[in-house]
């Protein structure tokens, strides 16, 4: 110890001299206490809905850019073919799941269509409607179809998206491309590998 640090502890000895420790009694007890096993599942499981419905849907309905009631909606990502685009585009693909938001507000709305995109994936579902309407003549005009064309661009799962033809809606309805769930292009990968093989 050098004779700076001899000196800052003796300075300090010196000072705490006169100190003496706080009595106390503890306040809560330091044992663990069991909880009835029923009290610990209730939490549990409440922990666990509290997780799963905190807001996993990141969608906002705060700001929304305004369209026009009869605005087409388009949207590739980067890599999607322009041919697979021009298929959705003229209807081509089988619709295979609907969600109508007539009715609902904004709020009741962002949670059906993240919810239909989940549900989509997870039924291995490729191609979808979203029927949104235009909303001529309402204060707020095409309120909903300004809400899904900001959503649907956010959300990775969604490949491409186009306003639908005149039989399933025009510009009331929009069709919606997934991308392939995991299993389908495990499926895929496997299935061509067995024509190869």
């Amino acid at each position: 110890m050098s004779s700076d640090e001899r000196d800052d502890w003796a300075l300090f000895e010196r000072e705490m001299r006169d100190v003496q420790p706080i009595k106390s009694e503890p306040k809560v007890p330091l044992g663990r206490q069991d909880a009835p096993e029923v009290t610990l599942a209730q939490r549990r499981e409440a922990a666990v809905k509290a997780a799963v419905g905190a807001d996993e849907n990141f969608l906002s309905g705060e700001y929304v850019p305004p369209l026009d009631p009869h605005d087409v909606l388009d949207f590739k990502r980067d890599g999607v073919q322009n041919g697979v685009y021009r298929n959705l585009r003229l209807g081509k693909y089988t619709i295979d799941a609907r969600l109508d938001l007539h009715g609902m507000t904004v709020e009741e709305s962002r949670r059906a269509v993240f919810q239909f995109v989940q549900d989509c994936m997870s039924q291995d579902v490729r191609c979808g409607l979203i029927t949104h309407g235009r909303g001529v003549g309402r204060e707020r005009p095409a309120l909903l179809k300004s809400c899904v064309a900001h959503w649907l661009p956010l959300m990775h799962e969604v490949l491409a998206f186009h306003s639908a033809l005149p039989q399933h809606g025009s510009s009331g309805a929009t069709y919606v491309l997934l991308r392939k769930s995991e299993r389908k292009r495990q499926d895929n990968w496997e299935r061509q590998h067995k024509r190869r093989g």
